[in-house]
């Protein structure tokens, strides 16, 4: 047999598999697609996909829609949990998306246009987009030329093992080829925290920042390929009363390093009611460990 036809087998196998927890979402505006987290009913899907508006129904593979609730959403990440009361299909596995690479085989599974469990295939593009939208801006993003039409929203990206490393959620008009996923460790924390509380509540910091790449010699220095560039710090807010200075590159919170402002927000928001944020920072070269004191802020 040919390394084609292994190839073919390969992906037919992986579409079916990764298919099979991929489910429907149908409201009064359209329709998108979600991702089975447990067998009990969950689904996680975009944000903008659940309150598309009037009731909202969840069609599992070979079924008749049912009935969902809207568990929690976050317009900040575009992600959301529905939850219906009839058992889902087994559900698929977040990966680590801090192992994608550039140039890497995905495949995007989804509804696009009312076609359902719709496969298409390609390669990472680029990581750590950034893409405005009506309530502020994504960032983090993956970018696949894996074919995303409306209707892909809230299906899976999978690696060539099967497990979800970003959830579908935009595409470029103008363009052909340039489709985007929130990372699945985003999408991991966001679902937890919605499951449990129903609402993302980002403490406050008072700072103006960005992610950036850091230049190779920094990179050798420092240990890792990104951080958090403080913009501006907000008078008499927690960051600035912190010590916290403009132009600081932000490179971990509670010894967990940073490489964008979501996992930034993953540190403040899991780390709860704690009194204290350390952040390591380095400022004209000098590394130096800070104590915050964020404020509870609602989502």
């Amino acid at each position: 047999m040919s390394l084609l036809s292994l190839l073919s087998r390969e992906l037919a196998a992986l579409a079916a598999a990764g298919a099979a927890g991929v489910v429907g979402l149908e409201h009064r505006r359209g329709q998108g697609s979600g991702v089975v987290l447990s067998p009990d009913g969950y689904v996680l899907t975009n944000a903008h996909v659940a309150r598309g508006g009037g009731g909202l129904r969840v069609r599992v593979p070979g079924g008749e829609g049912t009935p969902a609730e809207l568990v929690g959403a976050d317009a900040r990440t575009d992600l959301a949990v529905v939850r219906t009361s009839r058992p889902a299909p087994p559900p698929l596995a977040l990966a680590d998306s801090g192992q994608v690479e550039v140039g890497q085989l995905v495949m995007a599974i989804g509804n696009p246009l009312g076609f359902d469990r719709s496969v298409s295939l390609g390669v990472v593009s680029a990581l750590f987009r950034e893409l405005p939208t009506r309530d502020g801006v994504l960032e983090g993003l993956i970018q696949t030329d894996a074919a995303v039409n409306p209707g892909h929203s809230g299906g899976p990206l999978l690696d060539m093992e099967g497990r979800v490393v970003g959830i579908n959620t935009a595409m470029l008009a103008p363009g052909r080829g340039i489709g985007f996923a929130v990372p699945a460790h985003t999408a991991s924390w966001v679902a937890a925290v919605l499951i449990q509380h129903g609402e993302v509540r980002r403490p406050y910091l008072g700072i103006r920042a960005r992610g950036e790449d850091l230049a190779p010699a920094l990179a050798r220095e420092t240990g890792q390929t990104r951080g958090i560039r403080v913009v501006g710090v907000e008078p008499g807010t927690p960051a600035a009363e912190g010590g916290l200075n403009g132009g600081d590159l932000l490179l971990a919170a509670n010894a967990s390093p940073v490489a964008t402002l979501d996992d930034l927000a993953r540190v403040l928001v899991l780390a709860g009611q704690a009194s204290v944020l350390d952040v390591d920072v380095l400022r004209a070269g000098s590394r130096r460990r800070l104590a915050l004191k964020p404020l509870p802020r609602a989502a």
